[in-house]
């Protein structure tokens, strides 16, 4: 911005000097009717909060400079008084330490009437007079013109106590040679003085806002602040340029002025053979001086700072918009260093006749603060825009599915139904009908980044980062579920990752059923070496790999995929649907082992069946088609609280027992241990108690090794431990009766000396400790008449003495 410092001085001078002194023939007016009260509403009522002054006054100094450029279509004279179109910010204190804003713009400024016309009368819209006019005239390109109710210049008093505007008319055929007026008011009286501005003509052409802040709002002299300000609500706002005033300091070397030497008149000595002279160099070189370090100073640096000068650029065709102005634009809007993983620019109709632009951003990461409570998460980065003036990020009700609240929205609409304060819709409709097309046009992107195969890396980062938040929005959104879960990627047997219609490509004949294993932290290649998967590799069958704490909840709430049904394989109900072609095993010589298994296994076990699935493993314990996996098991296990407050508790319980039993009829173990149950004694000869005992604890052995290789918990870890101690102990030669040395060295007696609360615990005799560097306070106590000092040794700082004689300093305990 072309401004030079000095005027900015000027400026403040003349400001002042404006708020110092009333102008002579000031004329006071009251406001109409009942526009005192209505006003006072629009400052204590109308705004939800206070920042939004900063964007009304910007919108109106839009409104003014896009009326002087129209106009200036057909009357050249108007643009005369000042060169550029902008707007500019100034932030600063007087001397007595009040606090002023000034917002300026070159627009097309105001007659005496006008600023009592405008100003003096509530919900005059001088824009929408304008507008009119101009369709009056059939005008076209009536350009962007923000304002609708006239009520933004009345949001300064939520700042300020007293506002001056300073104006000019533009020049024109009907008033050649405008004057400058001033519209003064305060925000607890009832009336305004317009009058003219004994400065004279400071602007040129426009209107200067000043506000005198309150004693609460000093907050908005800060530069920090206004530009936060500007870029949330006005950076798109208007295509003029917004310029805020500020000032920085820099150390710049301090420049030293060169002394010349002082030249002596010496008379020159002739010589009489100048041939004999010689001129004598010093031999030796001489050294270079050190430079000496510069002398620094600090200077204050005034500047310009142009704020809103990223352009709109969902206002232009796609196709001219390159991919560095997206990712521009992207870092600039939603403050992310990063470079975004992909974007879709895209217009269209809402369904209800509102048309809109929007870009739809997807981030190259999640922010941590997502998978804290992600059923919680809320849409914070859609900036919903009318005419590029941001009007909310809050869709409410309407805000998009929690799975996808970290997608960043830019939607501009050219109208919709605004309160008067142009803070939130009067209608939720079009919210609705935005957010089915964002989430449609999000879902679009996903399927396109899935699908590319140009570019693998890209895939790949869209399933790194996003792989959970799909299964997530699988389960949340219901509408949505078989387009999410078609790109979730999910590792099996046979592949790192594949997605559910991959799978079903690489399905065997007969198979109905998708087979997949869950269990909770573990990494897919010890998955792969599971009990419950042995046949199913043996053959040849993909199983999916679950172990991440979504995966099998995602599964559960897909239900089936394709007209095929998911099937857990640590589950009863696995078929390969080739059974027919299977050998029939011979169950009825198991039923011996089968009977004396559940008998021993009451209580945790509820039935005993011969398996289908195992090949090597002797046995595994699988849940029932209605019981709950291992996995299951721990999933609800954090809920057990809520549960037992439900009174639910029972049913869990029970369908933890749910569980099954299955034997593998081609392990040695197995066919050894029906061999000992059938050599037992019938009920009617004489029981060995002694072959009982022990295939008894070969069982529970076994059983409790089925439940830990299975994921579940053994029923008492104690007798556990214990029954393996003893197998231990005979597979060493060991007594099992061999008792253990349980003699100890008993505790000492009760302690008869109280303990001593010391403020320091630690051995402090190798160091001397400085009160005042613990902070501690040093000095003598007040003491009352004849209380004795129980300071009088006061700690002392020891001198250091660096002689012979110096003693070794004395460790202090005073502390």
């Amino acid at each position: 911005m072309r401004v030079v410092t000095t005027l900015l001085l000027s400026f403040t001078i003349l400001t002042t000097s404006l708020l110092a002194l009333a102008a002579d023939g000031a004329q006071k007016h009251d406001y109409q009717s009942d526009v005192a009260r209505l006003r006072k509403i629009v400052i204590n009522s109308l705004y939800s909060h206070r920042d939004i002054f900063l964007r009304e006054l910007i919108s109106n100094a839009n409104d003014a400079l896009e009326k002087l450029r129209i106009t200036s279509l057909t009357d050249k004279q108007v643009l005369d008084g000042a060169e550029y179109f902008n707007i500019t910010i100034t932030a600063f204190k007087d001397e007595d330490g009040t606090a002023k804003l000034v917002i300026r713009d070159t627009g097309i400024g105001m007659t005496p009437d006008e600023l009592t016309k405008n100003l003096g009368t509530l919900a005059k819209s001088g824009t929408s007079e304008f507008l009119a006019r101009a369709e009056s005239t059939e005008t076209t390109n009536t350009g962007n013109l923000i304002g609708a109710f006239g009520l933004g210049f009345y949001s300064s008093f939520l700042v300020a106590d007293k506002v001056y505007v300073a104006s000019i008319a533009a020049p024109s055929a009907k008033n050649p040679n405008p004057a400058q007026y001033v519209f003064s008011s305060s925000s607890e009286e009832s009336t305004f003085e317009v009058y003219p501005d004994e400065r004279g003509n400071t602007l040129g052409r426009g209107t200067e806002i000043t506000m005198v802040l309150k004693d609460d709002a000093v907050e908005y002299i800060d530069t920090v602040k206004l530009s936060e300000l500007v870029h949330k609500h006005s950076s798109f706002s208007t295509t003029f340029p917004i310029y805020l005033f500020t000032q920085r300091t820099e150390e710049v070397p301090v420049e030293e002025e060169e002394t010349t030497p002082e030249l002596v008149d010496k008379p020159l000595e002739s010589s009489e053979d100048d041939d004999e002279e010689a001129i004598v160099e010093d031999a030796e070189e001489q050294q270079p001086e050190p430079e000496k370090a510069k002398k620094m100073k600090s200077i204050t640096v005034d500047e310009w700072v142009h704020l809103n000068s990223q352009p709109p650029i969902w206002t232009r065709d796609p196709k001219t918009v390159t991919d560095d102005e997206y990712i521009q634009f992207y870092q600039a809007t939603f403050k992310d260093q990063q470079k975004p993983l992909a974007w879709h620019h895209f217009s269209g109709d809402s369904g209800s006749g509102t048309a809109f632009r929007a870009i739809l951003f997807i981030p190259s990461h999640l922010d941590d603060t997502y998978w804290q409570n992600p059923l919680q998460s809320a849409a914070k980065d859609i900036r919903l825009m009318v005419k590029r003036v941001f009007i909310t990020s809050d869709l409410g009700e309407d805000a998009l599915p929690k799975w996808a609240s970290w997608v960043k929205v830019v939607v501009d609409a050219e109208d919709l139904p605004l309160n008067v304060s142009r803070e939130t819709l009067q209608s939720r409709k079009f919210l609705k009908q935005i957010q089915s097309i964002i989430v449609k046009r999000l879902l679009q992107t996903l399927q396109r980044l899935h699908e590319n195969p140009d570019d693998d890396l890209e895939s790949w980062q869209l399933h790194h980062i996003y792989n959970n938040v799909f299964k997530l929005g699988a389960v949340e959104d219901t509408k949505n579920r078989e387009k999410l879960a078609s790109i979730v990627k999910l590792p099996t047997t046979q592949r790192n990752e594949s997605t559910l219609n991959q799978y079903l490509e690489n399905r065997k004949e007969g198979q109905t059923q998708i087979f997949y294993l869950a269990d909770m932290g573990k990494t897919p290649e010890d998955l792969a070496k599971s009990v419950f998967i042995e046949k199913l590799h043996a053959r040849g069958y993909e199983v999916l790999l679950l172990g991440e704490p979504l995966d099998e909840v995602f599964i559960q709430n897909v239900g089936r995929w394709k007209k095929l049904s998911f099937q857990d394989v640590a589950k009863a109900g696995l078929k390969f649907g080739d059974e027919e072609l299977d050998p029939k095993e011979d169950i009825e010589r198991f039923k011996p082992l089968m009977e004396f298994l559940k008998k021993e296994t009451q209580g945790a076990i509820r039935d005993v069946v011969v398996s289908n699935r195992l090949v090597t493993s002797p046995c595994a314990i699988v849940a029932d088609a209605y019981g709950y996996t291992a996995n299951m098991a721990k999933l609800l296990s954090n809920g057990e609280d809520s549960q037992q407050k439900s009174g639910s508790t029972v049913v869990h319980d029970y369908a933890k027992r749910l569980r099954t039993l299955e034997i593998n009829p081609k392990s040695p173990l197995i066919q050894g241990l029906l061999k000992r149950v059938e050599q037992l004694p019938s009920e009617e000869e004489e029981r060995d108690l002694e072959a009982e005992d022990e295939i008894k604890e070969v069982i529970s052995v076994l059983v409790d090794s089925a439940l830990v290789r299975s994921g579940f918990e053994v029923t008492s870890a104690n007798d556990f431990f214990q029954r393996m101690d003893r197998i231990l102990r005979r597979s060493l030669g060991v007594s099992e009766t061999a008792p253990t040395d349980d003699r100890v060295r008993p505790a000492p007696p009760v302690a008869q000396e109280p303990l001593i609360d010391e403020e320091f615990d630690f051995d402090d005799s190798h160091m001397q400790l400085d009160p005042e560097l613990l902070g501690l306070k040093v000095g003598k106590p007040v003491l009352k008449d004849g209380e004795e000092d129980p300071f009088k040794n006061e700690w002392k700082k020891p001198v250091v003495d660096d002689s012979e004689s110096a003693q070794t300093p004395v460790a202090h305990d005073e502390l």
